[in-house]
């Protein structure tokens, strides 16, 4: 949109959208539309809003959003999309199918134009939530019909399983199952592990309520097998990421080490010339040598001790990954080998809590990389903070819901109760790592059917408190004395059950430090804990 190439919010809105970036999308279309008055800048602007908070799964926010769009907006087809999306993601069929036949009228050329896909798969599925058949075979027929021309194999293989899902619910296996085989044949073309888990764990259940139990025993392992590369490859894409930026961490220390070997030999060199010189002029230059000897030893003794200094942090690091990763792998191991004995049985009410105890235990291990990742980073000065205003209770509310199912499961009451109104002036992604350090802390610390708020107050116009509250075990005054002195990274601290290194509140602490905030506990055992955090407003 050239004719707004001055708007510089829209612009920075736009660029992160385009990148995906739906957090910064927010705050610059926001910031945008406080600044601006033209009536088709702002549609596009609520768009964009509506837009990422449709990716981010706050759906109410999204429908405000798109219906403060006029209806003049050239993009408007896409509202009625977005609308009949999120109405499916709600539930509300009817009202979806409302939207989606808004787009049905449209010509295939104009459906073309605005990159309207699936438009004729999201109708079939609304009509077979509303058990209306007949109308959902004609969608999904037509549908699967035009995938087949557009060669779009993964989400042909979706339409397959529909299909048969239809005549599943209405008994008639006869016409479901060729379906169910159809989308297991072409799942071999395809390299989506999802995918093929679900198609093989489909026919294992059409063999089954064929009483096929061997056929449908082998489907289930080919399922389970697809699940288990799933986990192996998200593993190692996360290894392979924290690999690559320790490496590039390394390599920036040996440009280091190479630097500071050039200036010492610069130094030499130099120290040569003023010798020569010294010999015409013996006082002068015995005076500037011994000056220059005491300087290159100074430089000499702080590239020393800061050479020791990166050796106690990788001797950390080691100490680390060696003591809490190796825990992590040995509980896997031992996991999957009672997995593995289990199968044979069928008792799949233990096999649910075995995969529930895994991905647990991945979650925990995963989490302990990031942290160590972020803490090595920081150790060695190669975090990038850069300080920008950041809506409050919009990363809240993204943080909330990351740890949406940890909060379900022991069912936890989370209230988001920060001031809408609220700006900071800091690193956005320091910001999350700490709130999503100190909210796993509190859900770790309380019990089931607790409550978990976030609290803002307005202390100056400068600064502000976030205050996270629980009502979980608490903890005595000594604790919190040990919790906030600078001691041990690797200080052990527990409970009865949980034990930790301490490496998640350090990091906090730290990037606390780093946007100039200040961090303080109140708590008492039994009643609960108040992590009040103070951080600069912007201006």
């Amino acid at each position: 949109m050239l004719k707004f190439k001055d708007e510089i919010n829209f612009k920075k809105a736009q660029q992160f959208f385009f990148q995906k970036n739906w957090d910064s999308t927010l705050v610059y279309s926001m910031k945008q539309l406080n600044s601006g008055k033209v009536k088709e800048l702002k549609d596009y602007c609520h768009f964009l809003r509506g837009s990422s908070f449709r990716e981010l799964k706050l759906f109410e926010e999204a429908k405000k959003e798109f219906n403060l769009l006029s209806k003049e907006f050239i993009l408007y087809p896409l509202v009625y999309n977005n609308l009949g999306i999120i109405s499916l993601e709600l539930k509300d069929f009817k009202k979806s199918i409302y939207y989606f036949n808004k787009l049905e009228q449209l010509s295939d050329k104009d459906q073309k134009k605005y990159y309207i896909k699936s438009l004729h798969e999201n109708l079939g599925v609304c009509y077979l939530h509303l058990n209306k058949f007949s109308q959902a075979e004609t969608y999904f027929l037509k549908s699967s019909e035009i995938l087949k021309l557009e060669k779009d194999t993964i989400s042909l293989i979706g339409s397959y399983n529909n299909i048969a899902n239809l005549y599943y619910q209405q008994y008639k296996d006869n016409l479901a199952i060729p379906y169910f085989e159809k989308a297991y044949l072409l799942s071999a073309k395809v390299k989506d592990f999802e995918v093929k888990r679900q198609t093989a764990k489909n026919m294992s259940v059409v063999e089954e309520n064929r009483n096929n139990f061997k056929a449908a025993l082998t489907y289930r392992k080919e399922s389970e097998q697809w699940k288990d590369s799933l986990n192996n490859q998200n593993k190692i894409w996360a290894v392979a990421d924290f690999e690559k930026k320790f490496a590039v961490a390394q390599k920036q220390k040996e440009i280091k080490v190479l630097q500071v070997e050039n200036k010492l030999k610069n130094t030499q060199r130099n120290s040569l010339f003023f010798s020569a010189v010294g010999l015409l002029l013996i006082l002068t230059g015995g005076v500037y040598l011994y000056a220059q000897k005491v300087r290159n030893g100074k430089t000499i003794l702080r590239q020393k001790n800061k050479l020791d200094e990166l050796n106690a942090t990788k001797d950390q690091l080691f100490s680390i990954v060696s003591h809490d990763l190796r825990s992590s792998v040995n509980a896997l191991k031992t996991s999957n080998a009672k997995l593995s004995a289990t199968l044979e049985t069928k008792n799949y009410d233990e096999l649910n809590h075995l995969i529930i105890q895994n991905s647990g235990i991945a979650n925990g291990a995963y989490s302990l990389l990031d942290n160590l990742l972020h803490w090595a980073l920081l150790q060695t000065k190669q975090l990038y903070f850069h300080k920008e205003s950041v809506h409050l209770h919009s990363v809240i509310q993204q943080i909330e819901y990351n740890y949406k199912p940890l909060l379900l499961d022991k069912s936890i009451d989370f209230e988001n109760l920060v001031s809408k109104n609220i700006f900071l002036f800091v690193d956005l992604d320091s910001l999350k790592i700490v709130f999503r350090n100190l909210l796993d802390n509190a859900i770790k610390f309380s019990n089931e059917n607790g409550q978990i708020k976030f609290l803002s107050n307005d202390l100056d116009s400068d600064y502000c408190q976030v205050i996270i509250q629980d009502t979980g075990i608490g903890m005595s005054e000594k604790t919190i004395t040990e919790l906030l002195q600078e001691g041990e990274l690797l200080a052990k601290k527990g409970n009865s059950e949980i034990i930790g290194t301490g490496l998640g509140l350090q990091l906090c602490k730290q990037m606390i430090a780093k946007n100039n905030g200040t961090f303080t506990i109140e708590s008492e055992p039994h009643k609960g804990t108040k992590m009040i955090i103070t951080l600069p407003k912007n201006k």
